[in-house]
């Protein structure tokens, strides 16, 4: 049989279609008698008994077309049925419809998020075998320290992959335009497109056989690039553009949309692509030679046919057989490993738990609306109970009353579920500038075939598990004891009573679980808040520049620190003369607090003199340049020593202040000051350590300070510059003020990043303080819910009982005994719902535990103050069906 059968309008078709065929044989029947001699009216009564009761006879015939059509039939007139009976209670069916539309819609809502970011498949052809490569040396603690030039080929040689590329994140400046613009650059290797399967939607891009030991002066740019820049010029290929003064020649744009598949959002918006074959200059033959040298790290196409898990296996014999070649670069204490990591899971970050912990959570309020349906339609059954006993005592079989119970549940909760979409689908543009922009994958998110799906999915579980309750309510229906209350109202069974009880426990016990989440992750992002950073980042801006860096040395103008002094120094100058301006320094990126982009990162390699405990391996701490005014601009304590000042310049001794950290973990029980240390960058010189100031958390709010180690802008010079100005101003105003002050020394310099250091502190907790809201708004949701639950239990009860409160007030009963009453059925209610819930949120805060900081995952306060909340909501919720109970009349009840 054709699916095409089951369609309601075929079928009508053929029915009647049916009919007509039936009564033309009939009518030839009848005219076969009448010419036989018959009269017409015997020949028409002859004709019927011949051929039988019709309607049989159609019944018959639509069933031989197939049980699935018939199923199909039956299914249409129970949908149909049920849209009548929703029609009826309309009240009902708007409250039980929005409480499925916003379990429905958050659920979608999020599980947009997670199928954009965690499910679906990066935009490469065969993703799966898209990996990034990181070495980490697991004995001294240092992960992702980045590849040397010759591991780079050891790899590509090694047989496990298609394609290695370096990846090499920087800013640099666009000059050449009308105003020089800064850019995010990714150094690659000539096969970076090829191995991530792209192309250019302009030009053919770069050769990914090309051998150039160096910058091969060739770029690709991005689509927004091209079209903000350079105005969609068509013909932009061949164009020849200045980076750092830099000469490239465009033979590349890329599709709109397309990203850099990268953790951190500064390496998504790339926009300029120079190929690169580390191998030469600017290199020099040292670096490209040493396996101590190393770039940011790699990503490579696995063969076809290899899984990671084997290529791991493979990596690891390398690993080792490289470690037993070159003993000297690979000292057993630093136990050097390569790990090879999806580029997918790479991608998504530290977002994964977070995500999945809200899909989590929009769950659980799901199942408490859930709940909750099921509460309203026990409580609907009740009024039904007449109606289901009159057609099973009509013939209609139990099962058949079951089906079309279920069929309107399901139609309930997938009318719902329209409504939950078309909100997401109103407010989506909404809800995604919600998101902090560190979450990867942003403009992937979308209300694809697949979201709906699930939707739909949702949906259906949800009407088939909250229409269980009515369904197992009719098995136990007594038929004949429901006839005899006519004219007495409706009641319900003890079995309907004690499953209202459970399902208003069940939502206690998971709003209870939500609302200590919650808890606790507010506790938490409020101890953040209060954790003393060590810097005072009020009245305090921050304003990026990026010093050129040209591939070729002999034009650099900034070679060194000397000759990059007086720029610094006349910076500080203009600046400092500026309206309002109290206070300025300068210092690399990387001294910006809690704000640390890939190419700000400081990663110093670090020798200690005279200090055999440490070996000969080089340790590796974080580490910042900056000018002396930095300390006492962002009001970091002093705690032994001195600061930096003036008079160390780089033709005089090098020197660094150090953290309290960095002094309790290299030279515990011993004094630091006066100690020398040798920084790689400089293996001719010995650092010493002048200073200790206290710790300050400038890596992450969340974890204790790190080593950090501070040395003079003007003994080692740094790119990426960051101007700090403390005073009052306007941020706009003061931005395109130091742009021109800047731009007065050199006009080439891009000035941008303007923004208060309390926005950096701020944005630094988006992620957190994203979950943290999200949650919280489901635990509110989750209690009100709750708090409904349980006002509908007991005001079912109270209506219930009004005979028998009628009956004790007339006996002397007071008011407050029956409002006693009352609230201590839904006391009880609350008291189981919490205890079990205490126990699921015990369960939860331990899985959650990595989440939170300076907080106890069972901590008593936070599981104490939700406990309260939720017993002081559910005592509310009793409180006006207890009203209404002492204010019954007796008269009137006793009557009735």
């Amino acid at each position: 049989m054709s699916i095409l059968e089951w369609l309601p309008w075929v079928r009508e078709r053929r029915t009647r279609e049916l009919a007509d065929e039936l009564r033309a044989h009939l009518e030839m029947a009848e005219a076969d008698r009448v010419a036989r001699g018959e009269s017409p009216r015997d020949a028409v009564a002859s004709a019927r008994r011949e051929f039988g009761n019709l309607g049989l006879v159609q019944e018959l015939s639509r069933d031989e077309w197939g049980a699935a059509a018939t199923r199909a039939e039956r299914l249409g007139q129970d949908v149909r049925f049920a849209l009548r009976m929703l029609r009826r209670a309309p009240g009902f069916a708007a409250l039980a419809i929005l409480t499925i539309a916003l379990g429905i819609g958050a659920t979608t809502a999020i599980f947009s998020i997670v199928q954009a970011t965690l499910i679906h498949p990066l935009p490469f052809p065969h993703a799966e075998r898209l990996v990034r490569i990181e070495d980490d040396l697991v004995g001294i603690g240092a992960r992702d320290v980045g590849m040397s030039t010759p591991e780079w080929h050891d790899l590509q040689r090694s047989g496990i992959f298609e394609y290695v590329s370096p990846t090499w994140f920087d800013n640099n400046n666009l000059t050449g335009l009308n105003h020089p613009q800064r850019v995010g650059l990714l150094i690659v290797a000539p096969n970076y497109f090829t191995l991530l399967g792209v192309k250019p939607q302009l030009g053919a891009g770069f050769d990914p056989a090309d051998a150039t030991p160096g910058f091969n002066e060739q770029t690709v740019i991005s689509d927004g690039l091209w079209r903000g820049a350079f105005g969609g010029d068509p013909n932009i290929l061949g164009r020849v553009v200045q980076l750092d003064s830099d000469s490239y020649r465009i033979v590349g744009v890329m599709p709109p949309g397309f990203q850099a598949p990268a953790q951190t959002r500064e390496e998504r918006r790339t926009e300029v692509w120079p190929a690169f074959g580390f191998a030469g200059a600017p290199l020099n033959a040292a670096t490209v030679q040493s396996r101590s040298s190393l770039f940011p790290g790699a990503v490579a196409r696995l063969k076809q046919g290899l899984t990671i898990e084997d290529a791991q296996q493979r990596i690891d014999v390398l690993v080792r057989s490289l470690s037993r070649q070159f003993p000297g670069e690979y000292a057993p204490r630093s136990d050097w490993r390569v790990r090879l990591v999806p580029l997918q899971d790479n991608v998504v970050g530290d977002v994964r738990q977070p995500l999945l912990f809200l899909l989590g959570a929009v769950a659980l309020v799901l199942l408490i609306g859930c709940a909750n349906v099921a509460n309203l339609l026990l409580a609907r059954a009740t009024t039904r109970g007449r109606e289901m006993a009159v057609r099973q005592a009509l013939g209609a079989a139990p099962a058949q009353l079951m089906r079309q119970l279920l069929t309107e549940s399901v139609v309930l909760s997938v009318l719902g579920g329209v409504v939950g979409v078309a909100v997401v689908l109103a407010t989506k543009t909404s809800l995604v500038r919600l998101i902090p922009d560190m979450v990867p994958r942003l403009n992937d998110i979308a209300v694809s075939w697949g979201v709906l799906l699930f939707a739909f999915t949702a949906s259906l579980a949800a009407g088939a598990i909250f229409g269980l309750a009515p369904v197992l309510h009719l098995r136990g229906l007594d038929v004949t004891r429901v006839l005899k209350l006519e004219g007495r109202g409706a009641t319900s069974s003890g079995e309907q009573r004690r499953t209202r009880r459970f399902l208003v426990i069940t939502e206690f016990a998971l709003s209870l679980v939500l609302m200590s989440v919650a808890g606790l992750l507010v506790h938490s992002f409020w101890d953040l808040l209060r954790v003393p950073l060590g810097f005072d980042p009020r009245h305090v801006t921050v304003i990026r520049t990026r010093l050129p860096y040209p591939n070729d040395s002999t034009e650099d103008l900034y070679p060194t620190a000397t000759a990059e002094a007086p720029f610094v120094r006349e910076v500080i100058r203009r600046c400092r003369a500026l309206s309002g301006v109290d206070g300025v320094a300068l210092g690399s990126g990387a001294a910006v607090p809690l704000d640390h982009p890939q190419q700000d990162q400081t990663v110093v390699r670090v020798r200690f003199e005279g200090d055999a405990s440490h070996g000969e391996q080089p340790l590796f701490i974080t580490g910042s340049e900056v000018t002396p005014e930095y300390f006492s601009l962002l009001g970091m304590t002093l705690v032994r020593g001195r600061l930096l000042d003036d008079f160390d310049a780089d033709e005089h001794p090098s020197v660094a202040v150090i953290n309290e950290s960095m002094a309790r973990t290299y030279w515990p029980g011993a004094e630091a000051l006066g100690k020398r240390v040798r920084l790689t960058r400089q293996p001719t010189s010995w650092t010493t350590i002048v200073g200790i100031v206290a710790d300050a958390r400038t890596e992450s709010l969340a974890s204790a300070s790190a080593p950090h180690l501070y040395t003079s802008l003007y003994q080692r010079q740094g790119k990426h510059l960051a101007i700090f100005l403390r005073g009052r101003f306007e941020t706009g105003t003061i931005a395109r003020e130091v742009r021109d002050e800047v731009q007065t020394v050199n006009s080439a310099l891009p000035v941008f990043g303007a923004e208060t250091l309390s926005d950096v502190v701020s944005d630094s907790l988006a992620v957190r303080r994203f979950s943290m809201t999200l949650i919280a708004l489901f635990a509110i949701t989750a209690l009100l819910l709750a708090a409904l639950g349980i006002y509908g239990v007991i005001s079912c009860m109270v209506s219930e009982r009004t005979h028998e409160i009628g009956l004790r007030l007339a006996l002397g009963a007071g008011q407050w005994d029956v409002m006693s009453m009352v609230m201590r059925e839904g006391a009880n209610l609350a008291i189981a719902g919490a205890a079990l819930g205490l126990v699921g949120a015990a369960i939860v805060s331990r899985a959650m535990s990595n989440l939170l900081v300076g907080v106890s995952p069972a901590d008593p306060v936070t599981f104490g103050a939700a406990t309260v909340l939720l017993t002081v909501v559910a005592l509310v919720g009793c409180y006006l069906p207890a009203r209404r109970a002492i204010r019954v009349d007796p008269m009137v009840a006793l009557a009735s």
